[in-house]
């Protein structure tokens, strides 16, 4: 029992060695990175997707990231090794699940905001501004202020004979009609011949 007292009593002195060792940067560099991905994920993403699902993901990724690469850079890690530290954890994310192509943007982003967060070396108020900027991009280009943003969708047309350059107009007229999206542009997949059908891709602004 007292050997056991003792083991923990040595545990306590080692993490409390470990923190102690931990520079005040840490700590600051670490609040910056957590409110700056709370401000993305929970301000920007939510409110323009309403989507939870991958909430776990966004700040795990981010926490990993930060806290490997900071430590590592204690050891004299380079960019370059951050990077393909970086690309590491990207590609095994992306290989384990389809993701979505803006949902692969944001976590992008947070693993980004984790490495650079975490191999600065400018000043915390640097920092702080560098992310800031990174949000500020990110919020003019989600509330469409400065361009509009298009998306698509993918339909099985039933009137390929409309797909004639000649015919554009009417086309495009149909595919309004029939599903009221306000589409500009078309774009053919592939034409079935023995259903009759086609592969489209239509094109609104959103």
């Amino acid at each position: 029992m007292l050997n056991t007292f003792n083991i923990l009593l040595q545990g306590t002195d080692i993490s409390s060695s470990i923190f102690s060792d931990l520079p005040n940067a840490f700590f600051l560099r670490f609040a910056i990175d957590l409110v700056t991905v709370f401000v993305l994920i929970r301000g920007i993403y939510y409110t323009s997707y309403k989507k939870t699902d991958l909430f776990l993901t966004f700040f795990s990724f981010n926490l990993v990231i930060f806290l490997v690469t900071f430590m590592l850079n204690k050891v004299n890690l380079s960019m370059g090794a951050a990077f393909g530290l970086f690309a590491v954890f990207s590609i095994l994310r992306f290989r384990t699940e389809g993701i979505g192509s803006k949902d692969m943007t944001y976590l992008f982003l947070v693993i980004a905001l984790g490495l650079i967060s975490a191999v600065s070396v400018g000043t915390p108020l640097e920092l702080l501004l560098l992310n800031s900027v990174i949000l500020v991009v990110v919020v003019f280009i989600e509330k469409k202020i400065f361009f509009q943003r298009e998306a698509h969708k993918k339909l099985i047309y039933d009137r390929p004979k409309l797909l004639a350059p000649n015919l554009k107009a009417e086309l495009l007229e149909d595919i309004k009609t029939k599903t009221g999206f306000p589409i500009h542009r078309v774009e053919v997949l592939e034409i079935d011949l023995i259903k009759d059908s086609a592969h489209i891709l239509i094109f609104y602004y959103d």
